[in-house]
């Protein structure tokens, strides 16, 4: 398929460009980038005016729950959730039943998506076996059943001794050690963030200790052992402030963060909504701030969703016994777009969705350039649609922003060419 996308306000961080180009595509590659391109004899042209280009968006943290829960998701639901939202490129977390701590279930992830998915999708492997925090993974053979990170996300790595081990072996690779940062003895049973609101509505807290020391100590590992520690969803001004200054002091390490932690406070929490039920937990006004100027100044590498649909029974239910996590594959873009020029540059925002993300991976994605595979998201900035769940095409309907009118959504999802979505409906074959 040949496709001329022509018009557009081309945005590509990763080559400095940020202009009015053609982009035409060839047979699921990129073939050339310029002004006033010519329609060829088969080109299919699609008029992007108004509209902005961008090279494909890139979610590494996500929930596919395959294998094990498909009764939350799966990846034909999970994959066409993430191409309405924008998305060309997933990577799947480890915290399946059974976990994907070795090459069989990392390949049968591959073998599954490749023949039901519509995006692209990476897995990321355990650190541990079987997430249990005692022994690391063969790493290697993960690596060679494509995997391009490992994370036992959902639970920590409580023992430092088994971290320093992860990131001296992880280091071998130059592979990514994705750290799930909570210290279990200060969060254990703690329902939202403690402060105000959790004495106000009676929730036993979450303190941002929790967070705050398990990640000082995994910068200190990755300091040891000059490993590459990426540290997920931080939801803190104290966990900020730490990869701040790790990373001025040539510490590697890198980090996200998640739209709902952007974009709401744990003040939220008082309508006793468990859709409102995440971990880390939505936190006060003072660290939200924070993480914003995170992004200004760019100690935040990437945004991710955390995307973690739920059947209707682990949320509709009294707050303590539901399930953490918000499905947020098709809701990200807009709730994002909507703290451009007020709180960040357009630029940074799509920095964060494409060569961010690529480079924490060492992914060869997330930039239009000649000879590039063809993965593109096309944004309409003045696109107002209210967010329904129920048209969700992911299985998890758990969402806070049901009813809310956000403005600035996906056109157009291009993935190797071929366009898998567009205005937010997926185009099957």
């Amino acid at each position: 398929m040949r496709l001329l996308i022509k018009n557009g306000r081309v945005i590509d961080p990763a080559n400095n460009i940020d202009g009015n180009f053609d982009v035409r595509i060839n047979k699921g590659i990129i073939d050339a980038v310029g002004a006033s391109l010519k329609p060829g004899k088969n080109d299919q042209v699609i008029d992007a005016a108004g509209k902005i280009v961008c090279p494909g968006f890139i979610d590494m943290h996500v929930h596919l729950r395959d294998p094990g829960y498909l009764y939350k998701e799966e990846i034909a639901t999970g994959t066409r959730a993430a191409a309405a939202g924008g998305f060309t490129t997933v990577c799947c977390m480890p915290n399946t039943k059974p976990v994907n701590d070795n090459a069989a279930v990392a390949a049968y992830i591959r073998q599954i998506a490749a023949r039901t998915g519509i995006v692209d999708v990476l897995p990321i492997g355990a650190i541990t076996r079987n997430q249990a925090g005692e022994e690391i993974t063969e790493m290697a053979d993960l690596i060679a059943a494509g995997c391009v990170g490992v994370s036992d996300d959902g639970k920590p790595v409580e023992k430092a001794e088994i971290m320093r081990n992860a990131l001296e072996y992880a280091k071998m690779f130059d592979l990514p050690v994705i750290s799930h940062c909570e210290d279990l003895s200060l969060s254990r049973d703690g329902q939202i963030h403690e402060g105000f609101f959790s004495t106000f509505y009676g929730f036993k807290g979450i303190p941002t200790a929790a967070e705050e020391v398990m990640a000082a100590r995994d910068i200190l590992l990755a300091q040891l052992t000059g490993g590459h520690i990426h540290i997920c969803h931080i939801s803190t001004r104290g966990t900020l402030e730490m990869i701040r200054k790790a990373k001025a002091e040539g510490v590697n390490v890198t980090c996200e963060v998640t739209p709902h932690h952007l974009t709401l406070t744990d003040e939220v929490t008082g309508t006793y909504d468990a859709n409102t039920k995440v971990n880390p937990p939505l936190r006060s006004t003072e660290h939200v701030q924070a993480l914003l100027t995170g992004i200004k100044d760019g100690t935040i590498d990437c945004i991710v969703t955390d995307h973690a649909p739920h059947e209707l029974e682990a949320k509709d239910c009294e707050y303590q016994l539901a399930a953490y996590g918000i499905s947020g594959l098709e809701t990200a873009v807009p709730l994002i777009m909507g703290l451009v020029d007020e709180e960040f540059t357009l630029e940074q925002m799509v920095r964060l969705f494409t060569v961010g993300p690529a480079e924490v991976l060492g992914i060869d994605k997330g930039s239009i350039g000649a000879g590039d595979i063809a993965d593109i998201t096309i944004l309409d900035p003045a696109a107002v649609k209210t967010v329904d769940p129920k048209k969700f095409y992911s299985k998890g309907k758990n969402t806070p922003y049901g009813g809310r009118t956000l403005k600035g959504w996906p056109y157009m999802t291009i993935v190797n060419g071929k366009i898998v979505a567009e205005n937010g409906i997926i185009i099957e074959e």
